[in-house]
């Protein structure tokens, strides 16, 4: 019996979405969440927070994965992402997670 290999239907394949929300205030802008993200969704903000550090800023929010990379090498529990449910339309925004500009 021979056994075929049958390439994977893109249709059905989905890539969860997800949104980075970050607590500034328990940041201690160690990087490692930059550093460890396989899609560079993070970048070094140039704001400081009030400990005096630059916590990390989303620069790339579409390219999230909900992978939870970042959130699982953060030190200080302070960043997290949640699932955007795919149902919701590609630029829809959920104004408590939007930040400014």
């Amino acid at each position: 019996m021979k056994y075929w290999r049958v390439p994977l239907d893109s249709k059905e394949i989905e890539v969860s979405r997800g949104i980075v929300v970050i607590v500034e205030e328990r940041c201690k802008g160690c990087g490692y969440c930059i550093a460890y993200c396989p899609r560079n969704v993070l970048e070094l903000s140039p704001r400081y927070n009030v400990k005096g550090y630059h916590p990390p800023l989303v620069k790339k929010p579409d390219d999230c994965v909900n992978c939870h990379y970042c959130e699982t090498i953060c030190p200080d529990f302070a960043i997290y992402s949640l699932e955007i449910p795919p149902e919701l339309p590609e630029q829809a925004v959920l104004p408590e997670f939007a930040t400014e500009a």
